[in-house]
């Protein structure tokens, strides 16, 4: 029998912010997941815009001064509708982060360098026992303690079970959680290019049909400026860029961004991820709270993915360390309820909103993308849809 203050089900990005986040508290802490100890950087080709609250929780998580110099600052956040009769731009949109109160949106970082910060800081902390090639095989939530069994065979009693093991959660069908997931028969190609033109730490996405092209800002690769691609596209399409080669694939995004950024060289592998959305219909069971993708999975449109599951983080947080300073259970179903009260309406509304947006991307008939084009200009032109879009840009 193992006895700790905090389990966390899930070793991933999420897992293991909430890890560093819940320690810098004073909390006890196990973390399983099912990788190897020697995985060390992943396969993980994506990148992660952290916006400004997350990189918050970040910096009292005490890992935010390693992750910030591997990545590149997001200082305007541009949309380009070329939703017309010809691929060219009609409407521009720059949203720049000196209108915002910390002067940027964000940072643009790898998930590779993401995880190995992340991994180093939890090797420091004498409160952190990480546990790989460990799963979670059962959990019981009682009136005193959450009970988990451990794919090794032991038991863990923990005064709170936090289950941040992804879309298919195990915890989440333990505890019963029932869910809601639709796809969009749309997929995300992933990649690194370099380019002639500087990027300017600007975030460019484009719309035109099957959903946004967006190029986020890297540090310079081998002397040149270097961008992230999430290419979002009907599903037979990604398979058909997939199986391109470097050159050919090449052309065809220099030709999709318009030359916007002079000609584009791949620089890296590339992926293909199937987008879906997914939503919970609880967030909460007795000694159980759901966070990142066991709470919420949306397509990547506004760097909100990530950026939810760390507010899943700093709100359990700042519950916790309230619970702890009048002495009270951490773990109590009233906590979790006031938990579930604060993320679940916005969980819904963010997925929501996203799917929306999602689905507006993907408009093929003229008269649909016209609509867009108006929306986007009206937003870019009115000054209080503006002031929205950017507070809900910075993920506020």
């Amino acid at each position: 029998m193992i006895e700790t203050d905090i389990l966390i089900a899930g070793g991933g990005i999420a897992g293991m912010s909430a890890a560093a986040r819940f320690a810098a508290d004073g909390h006890r802490i196990m973390i399983v997941d099912p990788a190897p100890a020697d995985i060390g950087e992943g396969t993980d080709l994506r990148t992660t815009a952290f916006l400004q609250p997350g990189i918050d929780t970040l910096k009292k998580a005490g890992v935010w001064d390693a992750i910030k110099p591997t990545g590149a600052e997001l200082r305007v956040m541009r949309i380009v509708d070329a939703g017309g009769t010809e691929m060219t731009p009609r409407e521009t949109a720059d949203f720049d982060g000196a209108e915002t109160t910390q002067g940027f949106f964000g940072w643009n970082v790898s998930n590779k360098a993401a995880r190995v910060s992340l991994m180093a800081k939890l090797e420091t902390l004498p409160n952190v026992d990480f546990r790989f090639s460990t799963t979670v095989t059962g959990f019981t939530g009682t009136a005193r303690y959450g009970e988990a069994t451990l794919s090794g065979g032991e038991t863990v009693r923990a005064k709170l079970v936090v289950a941040a093991d992804g879309r298919n959660s195990s915890l989440r069908e333990f505890a019963g959680i029932k869910h809601r997931r639709w796809a969009y028969d749309q997929s995300a190609l992933v990649f690194v290019v370099t380019h002639d033109k500087p990027h300017d730490n600007i975030s460019t996405e484009i719309h035109r049909t099957g959903g946004p092209l967006t190029l986020v800002p890297m540090p310079d690769l081998n002397g040149k400026p270097c961008s992230s691609v999430v290419w979002m596209t009907p599903a037979d399409r990604a398979q058909q860029l997939y199986n391109m080669d470097d050159a050919t694939l090449s052309a065809e995004i220099t030709r999709d961004t318009m030359s916007m950024f002079g000609p584009l060289t791949v620089a890296s592998p590339r992926a293909v991820w199937p987008m879906i959305s997914q939503v919970p219909s609880r967030l909460i069971s007795a000694r159980l709270a759901l966070v990142a993708e066991a709470a919420h999975v949306v397509p990547p449109i506004g760097a909100q993915g990530l950026n939810m599951s760390l507010h899943d983080i700093e709100t359990l947080a700042d519950l916790m360390a309230k619970a702890k300073l009048k002495g009270e259970d951490i773990g109590a179903t009233t906590l979790l309820k006031s938990y579930e009260r604060k993320q679940l309406p916005k969980t819904l509304a963010r997925v929501g909103g996203i799917d929306l947006l999602n689905r507006a991307s993907m408009f093929e008939p003229r008269t649909l993308r016209d609509l867009r084009y108006a929306g986007l200009t009206a937003i870019n032109r009115i000054g209080p849809l503006r002031k929205l879009a950017i507070k809900v840009g910075v993920g506020k």
